[in-house]
């Protein structure tokens, strides 16, 4: 029997590789930008063309490589940072020069300029796929510049998994925003397609948190800084009246790098533990710095998930430190002995006389005497509101009755309900409903029982709305008294641009302010009761998380992403009156069974299905 292992060549064997290190342009650009900071780069420029399919080429000013060290930075496991096993727990730099590049170059075309201070020529280096086309010296300015071109052209399967370039970009930026934040000391530059979306400026944490998500954060953070033997704390948390639904402005770094930790989430929000509004998440960038030899970094391929030795011990840390710092700004309520108008204890004046309360009895009073007349001394107490309801005491009876005429009203007549697999069933109620653990609405139906998940039964009838005004144009538009100003981060102005036209015709008014700023002028009708920019913040968050092409597909993207931004809440009460007028616009719908996602809304217990439960 003839042998069947055998060795891979490397270009297939750095392909695998790829696709471990290199999953979409984002991580491209992630290991290039790391690498510039780890070379000492003061000014770092990060260019994309396509959201990365076309070009990720980042330039910096570091301190290069020689003509060796470039063609070795391209060889698996080539690193200027690990000589030993022990030097993988002592890490502080993020990667280490050359470890993705292998990677990069296998599945992509590359090309390096490098040049250290030192030497008086360069060196120019283009690969393809894995293999070495060129090298040679150039005259070029001290520092790196790394193109990569057509990411996985040469594996046309993982090209064809990679997304929009909406939602490309939008994981750049993610993995941009990571960086940047833990290094304000370094000038970094993005453009994308030739429009330039950030220029930061060498600054401080504060204000690089500013030149990335606008000014409006300005008056909303309270900075914090703890300091122990353990483990130091700094950075900023918002307030709670800035909170969110969406999770998008929380940050957790360690040793200038971005992880992801649960657990201490979890610390932090308990120091937020009845002063956020509910589902609502606070924003924090938390920076903690730890001795290297106390943390697991390579617990997972990207880096992001990290093994602390001492959890429980930092989470307790978290979460005094938080609470001090809502304290001082008088976030969690205390008492203050020194403001005005406090409860005055009065001291003992030996003075002052004190005498016995006189209490007036009638010895002469016989309760079973319903004739008998009081003196004011003796009278029995009885409130305004008492009086008020012995004199209308009968509209107690009247009112019982208006109620119990209007539950056993039949609000729905006998509709079709679209369900799985072509199946209609004709269901009529008898207008008896009511609230099950706040989530679902359940009335009887002649078959049995009926429940219904009110929210996605709110989104559906939204959705239709929606779609209904865009297809005819027509809309019904509140006016707002104040109009309402806020600012965007570039690739959500980019999207808002995109869609403004197809807002305006749901009802929305807003008009570009400049320099990413907008004005809400007017809203749909069906918002009066929403914060417009707390609304239209969540519906782009949505947004941008549908897929398909903002363009072609913008009208159903619209519809279905506001449905699900402004549908009521689990926590909202609902009358029986609302819940009557629900399940009528529900079953009004062409839909009615689904929700615009594709999940179920209404399903049916049948008396069948009941009674074998007894």
């Amino acid at each position: 029997m003839s042998d069947i292992i055998q060795l891979l060549p490397d270009s297939v064997a750095n392909q695998i590789a790829a696709g471990e290190v290199i999953q979409r342009p984002a991580s491209v650009v992630k290991e290039l930008v790391e690498n510039a900071i780890d070379a000492g780069a003061k000014k770092i420029k990060l260019i994309i063309k396509d959201a990365g399919r076309s070009l990720v080429q980042v330039i910096d000013d570091g301190d290069g490589m020689s003509a060796t060290d470039a063609r070795l930075s391209f060889e698996r496991h080539a690193t200027s940072k690990i000589k030993k096993a022990e030097d993988l727990f002592a890490i502080r730099t993020m990667g280490f020069r050359g470890e993705a590049l292998a990677s990069i170059a296998a599945i992509a075309q590359v090309e390096l300029k490098t040049k250290k201070e030192s030497d008086e020529l360069g060196t120019h280096i283009v690969i393809n796929g894995s293999e070495f086309e060129k090298q040679e010296f150039i005259s070029c300015e001290k520092g790196s510049s790394f193109i990569v071109k057509n990411l996985f052209y040469n594996i046309p399967a993982r090209r064809r998994f990679l997304k929009s370039d909406n939602a490309e970009f939008s994981h750049i930026l993610t993995q941009f925003q990571r960086i940047v934040l833990c290094y304000p000391e370094i000038a970094f530059s993005l453009s994308h397609n030739g429009n330039d979306v950030y220029q930061l400026p060498p600054s401080n944490i504060h204000k690089r948190i500013l030149h990335l998500f606008g000014n409006g954060f300005d008056q909303n953070l309270i900075p914090f800084n703890t300091e122990t033997s353990l483990v130091k704390l700094n950075g900023f948390i918002g307030k709670p009246q800035f909170a969110r639904k969406k999770t998008t402005f929380q940050y957790f770094f360690v040793n200038q790098r971005f992880m992801r930790h649960p657990y201490f989430h979890k610390a932090l929000m308990m120091a937020y533990e009845n002063i956020l509004a509910s589902h609502s998440q606070p924003a924090y960038f938390m920076f903690l710095d730890i001795d290297p030899s106390k943390i697991d970094i390579n617990v997972h391929p990207t880096k992001t998930e990290i093994k602390f030795e001492d959890s429980p011990a930092i989470f307790q840390i978290i979460r005094a430190a938080i609470k001090e710092a809502l304290g001082k700004h008088n976030i969690i309520p205390s008492i203050d002995f020194d403001m005005e108008g406090s409860l005055e204890i009065p001291t003992l004046n030996k003075s002052i006389e004190f005498n016995s309360p006189h209490i007036g009895i009638n010895p002469n009073y016989n309760p079973f005497d319903d004739d008998q007349t009081f003196s004011s001394g003796n009278k029995p107490y009885t409130s305004n509101r008492d009086k008020s309801n012995l004199d209308h005491w009968g509209k107690l009876f009247l009112e019982n009755e208006e109620q119990e005429e209007e539950m056993q009203h039949d609000f729905s007549q006998t509709k079709q309900l679209s369900l799985p697999e072509e199946q209609t069933f004709n269901q009529s109620t008898n207008g008896n409903v009511f609230m099950l653990k706040n989530k679902y609405i359940v009335t009887p139906v002649k078959s049995g029982l009926m429940l219904i998940n009110r929210r996605r039964a709110h989104e559906r009838i939204l959705y239709e709305q929606f779609m209904k005004s865009l297809q005819k144009s027509e809309s019904v538009s509140q006016i707002s008294l104040f109009p309402t100003t806020f600012s965007l981060q570039h690739h959500d102005a980019e999207i808002l641009a995109e869609i403004q036209d197809d807002l305006f015709t749901i009802g929305f008014d807003i008009r570009e302010f400049g320099n990413n700023t907008y004005v809400i002028n007017a809203t749909p009708a069906v918002f009066e009761n929403y914060s417009p920019t707390v609304l239209i913040e969540h519906f782009l968050e949505i947004f941008k998380g549908t897929e398909g092409d903002i363009k072609n597909d913008a009208r159903e993207k619209i519809a279905k992403s506001l449905s699900q931004a402004a549908a009521i809440d689990y926590e909202s009460n609902m009358s029986v009156i609302e819940m009557k007028s629900l399940i009528d616009n529900l079953f009004c719908c062409q839909v009615p069974g689904f929700s615009p996602s594709g999940k179920s809304i209404i399903q049916i217990m049948n008396m069948d299905e009941i009674e074998k439960r007894f």
